[in-house]
């Protein structure tokens, strides 16, 4: 499923996460990958542990960052993208729980 301000994501069961020193390591158990977040990405992973609407954890960015509100929303759409085709998110339809 394609990735849009109006979608809901939530982390996947599908896998294992640690925070160390400000960033987060993920191990993605479906493909047995480890991934890596910056402190802007392991933001975003401590954000959507709750389903929540990708226009509002653009929000929450956008408001605790130095960061253009349409270079945020890019990056984060191409981070949440990622995130999906590796199966460490799901994405839900606009307003779905």
């Amino acid at each position: 499923m394609k990735v849009s301000l109006e979608s809901v994501v939530v982390v996947s069961r599908d896998q294992m996460a640690s925070d160390i020193a400000g960033e987060t390591v993920i191990l993605g158990l479906t493909a047995g990958r480890y991934y890596g977040l910056d402190p802007v990405g392991a933001r975003v992973w401590q954000i959507i542990q709750t389903p929540r609407a990708v226009a509002d954890v653009r929000r929450t960015i956008v408001s605790e960052y130095d960061v253009e509100p349409e270079r945020c929303e890019a990056d984060l759409l191409a981070l949440l993208q990622k995130m999906a085709d590796a199966g460490l998110v799901e994405v839900r339809g606009a307003g779905a729980p």
